[in-house]
Order: structure tokens, then sequence, then C-alpha cells
């Protein structure tokens, strides 16, 4: 999947289906016109839909990555 693929602007239909649980990364609920991305984080269940703001692109994986679990990963990587 590629970068732009991950990556969409919520439509009615989607704003009905995901404000139930909103952004799994912030707990913000989303709103008509936002752009979000799909993305992974320490959260269980696989990839969620969450603010494009609170994600980062991982060239290394060609996929998101929720912003805290990245910071982690990046930590724990430069301690080796």
């Amino acid at each position: 999947m590629t970068e732009d693929r991950q990556k969409f602007i919520i439509d009615l239909e989607r704003l009905n289906a995901l404000n139930a649980e909103g952004c799994a990364a912030c707990g913000r609920k989303f709103a008509l016109g936002e752009p979000v991305v799909v993305a992974c984080g320490a959260w269980e269940g696989g990839t969620k839909v969450v603010h494009e703001n609170e994600a980062v692109f991982d060239r290394n994986t060609q996929s998101y990555v929720e912003r805290r679990c990245y910071a982690a990963r990046s930590a724990s990587a430069a301690r080796g």
C-alpha cells in the first residue's frame, strides 16, 4: 500500500461509521472534510483510522504509525 492509498478525507458515510469510536490516537471525534490516515499503533485490533497529524509515514514499512508509537520505536532502535 502506498502513502496516498492510506490517506483520505472524512466524508459523511465515514464520519457516521467512525465517530462512535473516534480517533484511536487522540480520542477526538472526526469532522467532515478532515484528512485522516490508516495507521498502526499501540492499541489492539490492528490498523485504525486516525487524524493525519497524529501519525508519521514510516518509509521503511511503507505505512503510517501513530506518533507516540513511532517515537517509542525510534528511541528503542537508537538504544540498540
